[in-house]
């Protein structure tokens, strides 16, 4: 590449060399002299041919997606959006409905029970034993088709889902979860609130107040939370209604 531009360098001065070596009026007879004109029609048409070349030489060459920023924007936070939205907005509409008992100080209440509750949900669906499945089932690779499912409590797919939706907000792949904003304020969220309740909640005696602070305090920072994944705040009331936790049909929020 460098010889052509080199080349075409060369081709630029040697025409340039050759037009002023003609017996050209000054530039004060230039105005009135015919041959002027010519000249003037001479270097518009050749210039732009000479230096075009040159010009592509030497200019940036567009650069290629490679998995970062718009790789990231276009591809992977739709899906994630697809995966997560559901799964994030059902749990905040659950930890939305423990206020009333929280406010309450009501500890033993039954929807603070059945958040904590380590087979509240299930996360994986077992095996339905059909005739239809039982020809794909490969006993070898899924440990003899075992149908069990798995289950999980919702404070847990709370603390899964809002950091696998946050994780896939990224525009550069080589930047660690740790360090991206929503992560942060994913895991700001667990540890000055998701945590501080489970321990109080798990005791004989759980500290009240305590629970409470960590209750109220964590929904700014739920806020937060949801403003970087592009998701309405809490008092928003998109919450009130409940969510499907599988992965949408599409990235909007319906």
């Amino acid at each position: 590449m460098i010889s052509n531009v080199a080349r075409n360098i060369f081709l630029l001065l040697l025409t340039l060399t050759s037009i002023s070596s003609y017996n050209l009026p000054s530039a004060k007879q230039a105005t009135s002299s015919p041959s002027s004109s010519r000249r003037s029609v001479l270097l518009t048409s050749l210039l732009p041919l000479i230096a075009a070349p040159v010009a592509s030489q030497v200019k940036p060459q567009p650069s290629q997606a490679s998995g970062g920023a718009t790789a990231g924007k276009y591809t992977t936070i739709p899906i994630a959006k697809r995966r997560y939205y559901g799964r994030v907005q059902q749990s905040i509409h659950e930890y939305l409905l423990l206020g009333p008992a929280i406010v309450k100080g009501d500890m033993q209440a039954l929807a603070l029970k059945d958040f904590l509750d380590p087979q509240g949900i299930v996360v994986v669906e077992g095996l339905s034993f059909t005739s239809e499945n039982r020809k794909n089932c490969l006993k070898k690779a899924d440990g003899g088709c075992k149908g069990e499912e798995i289950r999980d409590s919702k404070i847990n797919d709370m603390r899964t889902s809002m950091y696998l939706l946050g994780n896939a907000f990224r525009f550069n792949q080589q930047k660690a979860p740790e360090n991206l904003p929503t992560v942060k304020a994913a895991k700001s969220f667990f540890k000055t609130t998701l945590d501080v309740m489970e321990k109080e909640l798990g005791k004989k005696n759980p500290d009240v107040k305590k629970v409470q602070k960590a209750y109220v305090g964590g929904l700014d920072v739920l806020d937060t939370y949801l403003d970087l994944v592009e998701l309405p705040p809490v008092e928003s009331g998109n919450y009130d209604k409940t969510f499907e936790r599988g992965i949408g049909a599409n990235a909007r929020i319906t």
